[in-house]
């Protein structure tokens, strides 16, 4: 497959071999296959923030195969799996974390479960599936060999999905889940960006005045803004600072946004020191 790509996205980090390794079964069965290294950061064993980063990252990529490794029950009777979608095939443990993906790829069209061992390493480990099962499978899917090949027919609705976030609309604003905390510490929440159009320009998050503004420089520096994000979600950050600090917010927790009376010049007071 001419110009073929796979994706990584993984839990692994950088310290240990673990990535060199799932680069080096691609370059032995694939040599021709550019690899895109989406992260390797995910926090271990966070299913829900792999899932929200590979589902935000892959209509950016190039049509291909997306492997995602972010796997605490490897060795059990998980399932092993590849999904087609109009927009390319993703390939993972049957936990939750390629559904969302698929979505934004247009829909799983077809599954399969990873059984033909022909396909795997020789000798599979019980607890590195990404170097002997996903990354062998991706690296003969990139080359062309039929996904049917890999394995069984699974039925997607039978495929395993996290469960969904908190969102919910209110008088005059939502409360919703955070979904993630990026590197810069802005907390993104499970909630659409358009939630955020019937709510005026001051606004209180968890009691906390803020801007709703467009950008970060639409609130003062060290204040918090709540704005839409890059992936159309609604999102909280401050200018200069971070909001997940300021908050004392982590993926899970309920945040609440509310209209505010007209903000106070003081409205910097809550800067993370």
């Amino acid at each position: 497959m001419t110009g073929a790509c796979v994706s990584l996205t993984t839990d692994y980090g950088l310290t240990d071999g673990f990535v060199a390794a799932c680069h080096g079964v691609l370059a032995r069965l694939a040599p021709a296959v550019r690899v895109i290294d989406v992260t390797h950061l995910v926090p271990p064993a966070d299913v829900r923030r792999g899932a929200a980063v590979l589902a935000q990252t892959v209509p950016y990529l190039p049509v291909g195969v997306h492997v995602a490794v972010v796997d605490p029950g490897v060795g059990t009777e998980r399932r092993g799996v590849a999904l087609a979608t109009p927009a390319g095939l993703l390939v993972g443990p049957d936990n939750g974390l390629l559904l969302p993906a698929a979505t934004a790829l247009g829909g799983v069209t077809d599954a399969v479960e990873l059984t033909n061992p022909e396909w795997l390493a020789p000798t599979v480990s019980r607890t590195f599936h990404g170097r002997d099962v996903f990354v062998p499978v991706a690296a003969r899917l990139a080359s062309g060999a039929p996904l049917a090949e890999a394995g069984p027919a699974v039925e997607p609705g039978t495929l395993v999905r996290l469960p969904a976030p908190l969102v919910r609309a209110e008088p005059g604003g939502l409360s919703a889940e955070v979904l993630t905390v990026d590197h810069f510490g802005n907390v993104q929440l499970a909630a659409p960006g358009p939630l955020l159009d019937a709510l005026p320009s001051r606004v209180l998050v968890n009691g906390r005045e803020a801007v709703h503004g467009r950008t970060f420089g639409d609130a003062p520096p060290g204040a918090l803004v709540v704005y839409v994000d890059s992936a159309a979600q609604v999102a909280i950050a401050v200018n200069t600072g971070r909001a997940a600090d300021t908050l004392r917010a982590t993926p899970g927790d309920v945040l609440t946004i509310t209209t505010a009376t007209p903000l106070r010049r003081d409205l910097a007071v809550d800067a993370p020191s």
